[in-house]
């Protein structure tokens, strides 16, 4: 044989399926005229209806305009409790504006581009030439949150808000009235700042109730209000508590500060949310509004509230924040940095050996150089609390005053001291 040829049984088969095939394509081409001719017949009855009905467009279109007026109605209790706590805390939460003069802002400009600072030495007068009009003019440069605390104006934000001491600061309520305000005093360890509303003595403001952050539960809703963006006055968004006693460090304008015993919340937290009130749902204020993680979605992070009403009450009794201070330069001790630097404890705050050229660890004149403490000295406790990743020595010194007297346990060259030091004050030094 030239050519392969099938079997006579694989044949009877191949004209069986032929058979098969074209029977199917009949019956679908049959199928797809009667669809056309029952397409066509419906599509005329429609116009026919439309025709007859008249004016029943008119009277959708003015049904759909009845229900877009209709009254909003609550879905769950929830949401009522939101939306009440949002209406009754509006008033109370501010924009706070951050303005410089024309000329500052040129001088940083200058000082931050080095293109401009060699045009200015090669080309005379050339400074002068590129001042603006009017160098004292102000003009805006930022803008943060904050909310009103007390009839008399006391505002809390946070401090890296109010950082510039060369800058002008005042607010903006939600009803549109504009106010100067005064920087009363900054926690120099927490990113927290007390302001004062100028010349309102004979009015009252608006203050939010300030609740208890120390009885929050995983999972409990949350309120974040604030000026979204600098741009989006008394934004509100929605989330819950998705972590407690947080430490973290936040960056922001080339400043580092190390925050610990945060809230966490997946409520939206944007720049310029910054000093904004975390609201529980009876309207209440359990956070300040201060950081979000650039590498993650809805990671935010709040200062517990009652950080604010130690330093609130402080400011109102010696008219400034006052914390404690041990004047040291420490790195907590765990497990893994035990090992890494084969230390004979797991556990404490060790005092880091300077390098050269750096200061001392040891700040002169504060209560750990008048109390005999070195470098590569190991804190155990303070007052008889273990200092570890969890419990650092920062946290726990949160719960004294300057002045307080405590006993502090330290390990040296593999031997257990004890020593009473006096808490000194931030502030001075």
């Amino acid at each position: 044989m030239s050519i392969y040829e099938l079997p006579e049984t694989k044949k009877n088969e191949q004209n069986k399926d032929i058979f098969k095939n074209t029977w199917n394509i009949l019956l679908l081409v049959f199928a797809l005229l009667i669809s056309i001719f029952l397409g066509l017949n419906i599509g005329k009855a429609f116009i026919l209806d439309s025709q007859a009905s008249g004016n029943d467009a008119n009277v959708l279109q003015s049904e759909s305009i009845n229900v877009v007026k209709d009254e909003y109605i609550i879905q769950t209790e929830q949401e009522n409790m939101v939306i009440s706590a949002v209406e009754k805390s509006m008033s109370s939460v501010v924009s706070i504006i951050i303005k410089k003069t024309s000329g500052e802002i040129y001088d940083e400009y200058l000082k931050d581009d080095p293109f401009e600072n060699f045009f200015k030495n090669l080309i005379p007068d050339y400074g002068e030439l590129n001042l603006p009009k009017d160098k004292n003019a102000l003009k805006q440069i930022g803008a943060g949150t904050g909310f009103i605390v007390s009839e008399n104006g006391l505002i809390v934000t946070n401090k890296h808000v109010i950082e510039d001491d060369k800058a002008v600061y005042s607010i903006l309520t939600n009803e549109g009235e504009a106010y100067d305000v005064e920087i009363l005093s900054k926690n120099p360890v927490q990113d927290i700042a007390i302001l004062k509303i100028k010349n309102t003595e004979d009015k009252n403001f608006e203050a939010l109730r300030l609740g208890n952050s120390s009885s929050l539960k995983l999972g409990q809703s949350v309120i974040a209000i604030g000026n979204a963006l600098g741009e989006f006055q008394n934004s509100v968004s929605v989330g819950v508590v998705s972590g407690l006693q947080r430490n973290v460090l936040a960056q922001g304008n080339g400043t580092f500060e190390s925050l610990e015993d945060i809230i966490q919340t997946d409520a939206a937290i944007n720049r310029g949310n910054s000093g904004g009130p975390l609201l529980n749902l009876r309207g209440e204020v359990i956070g300040i509004n201060t950081a979000v993680s650039m590498g993650g979605e809805n990671i935010g992070f709040a200062i517990p509230i009652n950080k604010a009403k130690r330093d609130l009450e402080q400011v109102l009794n010696q008219g400034r924040i006052a914390y404690p201070f041990v004047g040291i330069r420490y790195v907590i001790i765990d497990e893994e940095y035990a090992s890494d630097q084969d230390l004979s404890v797991n556990y404490g705050a060790l005092i880091v050996k300077s390098k050269k050229g750096e200061d001392s660890s040891i700040i002169p004149n504060s209560p750990a150089e008048k109390a005999g403490l070195r470098e590569e000295d190991i804190i155990l406790e303070l007052d008889e609390q273990k200092i570890s990743k969890n419990n650092t020595l920062t946290k726990i010194i949160q719960n004294y005053f300057p002045g307080d007297k405590v006993t502090l346990k330290f390990l040296r060259n593999e031997q257990e001291f004890s020593t009473v030091i006096t808490l000194g004050d931030w502030n001075d030094f």
